[in-house]
């Protein structure tokens, strides 16, 4: 059975950091991109960031690059984004995702993590 657990959400004031983990189980992901996105409520689905697995290649929303960072650990089957410089407008549920074709729908998701960023 596939899965993807987040972990690492919580509340933290403007200016803060937080470290988001993916612990993906189930498959080898090799050939897949892990992907972050982000739902507000009462918002649309946002892509955060992406990372290729096999080579670690990174891609990210504008609004993130340069605050947010994403990694993969391969021998432990981990996704992490570090979020630094946190805003307000970074309040909402973070999802961790894999797809064999980034932007063209996941495979594979994860049940969320909450993310409050107080002022």
């Amino acid at each position: 059975q596939v899965q993807l657990v987040e972990s690492g959400g919580g509340l933290v004031q403007a200016g803060g950091s937080l470290r988001l983990s993916c612990e993906a189980s189930g498959r080898t992901f090799s050939g897949y991109f892990m992907k972050w996105f982000r739902q507000a409520p009462g918002k649309e689905r946002e892509f955060v960031a992406a990372i290729y697995w096999n080579t670690g290649t990174t891609y990210y929303q504008d609004s993130v690059r340069g605050r947010f960072t994403v990694s993969r650990d391969n021998a432990k089957n981990m996704v992490y984004l570090q979020m630094n410089s946190l805003k307000p407008e970074d309040t909402a549920d973070y999802y961790c995702a894999a797809e064999k074709r980034l932007g063209y729908g996941y495979e594979y998701r994860g049940q969320g993590t909450q993310v409050i960023v107080s002022l």
